[in-house]
């Protein structure tokens, strides 16, 4: 059974900085089109391997009418767009008139080809006979998509996901310029910090909803380059949500081409025990006072120690807010493939590269490295690290799919042992382990790890004498998969006690 990588979240600190912010740039730029030729030998595997089609027609390279359209739309956009970016350097040697006159039968075509892919609408919520809200009402989960994908895809996605987890899955389209466009905007996005309009908008929709006071828990999955565009996302809810509400999040990626991924600490205190003991398992107790009020009356009342306003209630009532990661956002995974082009280019390439310079960005969350290829979400990402299970009738199954959710026993990824990745230089990249990683996953310590066992010493320097040892603990991926714990409308055990103060000022 192959075995799979697993990378404990880091740690942070003052130290590094987020170079999105601070880097220059150009220089980014050519860093970020020199890994990408160091990379260039997995970028076959975009879209292979193309067997087997285990999820059927919600596979984005099956033989479907709609596949096959799609398919073919995105090839006269290449043979669109090749010639006309090559074109570009010559314009100085024609006249004006033929570069306008080029450029604007060029956008036409383009634009009316783009239109048959994607459409009009921003939003696409999953097919109701996939998974339905009952039992989940006070859930919403979100899902970003990646390069290249038009409408027909993102449904695909969106209804995928649904099967998978047992919860209708709410599509925000980032919506495809075709494949050497889409790439040229995921280069301005990470080196320029450019903020398109589908990011502007779900941002807007993810914000919207952890202001939703009847949801305690916002699910936010994100594929290749919605990575980019969902760190940028959480970069602007962590500088203007309040905290308890984002501890209402959950964000999950696959294949994530991001350059760096922020999440820090909620406490000066609780970030300086993790980085003197990332290893450890540790829990951040705080007591909150919450101010519970009525709107002020218009008329005020003023007595000799100020201004006082009669309906005023500020009497403060004490919670206690227990965090098992002690970062703002609890849970952030990554999913990614050791031959995938683009989470080599992203997610790997800033986990695990240690020769980056100091000021190289941090990339938060934990990471599972399968020893896989591909990087289509459905055919390549969720068939394998969460495969459906067929039904025994053809046509039947959830919503006539042909599959009754997702696999439980036999997923060759969730049963691999994982191994911890190399940590490079400890002083400077502290990650989590094992303990700690349970505990964020889970909510609850791993009571086998803590426990202990007597073994009589037989060294010569004390005979007889009896020595404690931990026992030794071997982890599958699904030990530490929180995603895992959601397949098929499950929900994580401890869920419902650590809430602390996000459930009582929202419920």
């Amino acid at each position: 059974m192959p075995q799979t990588k697993f990378y404990g979240s880091q740690v942070g600190g003052s130290p590094v900085i987020s170079h999105s912010y601070t880097g220059s740039p150009l220089t980014l730029l050519r860093h970020d089109i020199a890994s990408a030729f160091s990379f260039s030998l997995f970028l076959p595997f975009i879209v292979y391997p193309m067997n087997p089609l285990r999820s059927g027609h919600l596979c984005e390279l099956y033989p479907s009418l709609a596949n096959l359209w799609s398919m073919f739309l995105h090839v006269l956009l290449i043979v669109l767009q090749l010639p006309f970016l090559l074109s570009i350097p010559f314009w100085i040697f024609l006249p004006v008139w033929v570069v306008v006159l080029g450029l604007t039968g060029f956008l036409v075509v383009n634009q009316g080809i783009w239109w048959l892919l994607n459409g009009s609408r921003m939003e696409y919520p999953s097919n109701p006979a996939y998974a339905k809200k009952d039992g989940h009402e006070h859930e919403q989960w979100i899902f970003l998509n990646g390069v290249a994908v038009g409408k027909h895809w993102l449904q695909s996605n969106v209804d995928r996901l649904a099967l998978t987890f047992g919860r209708p899955v709410l599509g925000v389209h980032n919506k495809t310029n075709g494949i050497l466009f889409d790439v040229l905007q995921c280069l301005i996005q990470r080196n320029f910090n450019y903020a398109t309009s589908d990011i502007r908008a779900c941002y807007a929709i993810v914000k919207e909803t952890l202001y939703n006071p009847t949801l305690t828990k916002v699910v936010f999955i994100l594929h290749s380059q919605g990575g980019i565009e969902g760190g940028m996302i959480i970069d602007w809810l962590l500088q203007e949500v309040p905290q308890d509400l984002l501890a209402k999040l959950e964000v999950y990626t696959f294949g994530n081409a991001a350059n760096h991924f922020n999440n820090p600490h909620l406490h000066l205190l609780s970030q300086h025990m993790a980085l003197k003991e990332p290893s450890r398992m540790s829990l951040t107790r705080t007591v909150t006072s919450v101010h519970y009020h009525d709107t002020a009356p218009p008329s005020t009342t003023i007595t000799d120690s100020g201004i006082r306003s009669p309906g005023l209630n500020t009497t403060p009532r004490s919670s206690k807010q227990e965090s098992t990661s002690g970062k703002t956002i609890r849970y952030i995974e990554h999913y990614a493939h050791t031959s995938d082009f683009v989470a080599r280019w992203g997610v790997l390439h800033f986990t695990c590269n240690f020769s980056l310079s100091p000021s190289a960005p941090r990339f938060m969350g934990r990471v599972f490295e399968r020893q896989g290829e591909g990087h289509q979400l459905n055919m390549h990402y969720l068939d394998s690290m969460f495969p459906l299970q067929p039904c025994s009738f053809p046509s039947g199954g959830i919503g006539d799919s042909g599959f009754t959710g997702a696999m439980e026993e036999g997923n060759e990824f969730m049963e691999s042992i994982m191994s911890l990745g190399i940590d490079g230089d400890e002083k400077r990249d502290e990650r989590e382990g094992w303990e700690m990683s349970y505990l964020g996953t889970h909510g609850e310590p791993l009571s086998e790890a803590e426990s202990e066992v007597l073994v009589r010493d037989m060294s010569p320097v004390s005979p007889g004498t009896m020595r404690k040892f931990k026992k030794k603990v071997e982890f599958k991926v699904k030990d530490l998969s929180r995603l895992w714990l959601y397949v098929n409308g499950k929900s994580p055990r401890a869920d419902e006690t650590d809430v602390g103060i996000a459930r009582m000022a929202t419920i």
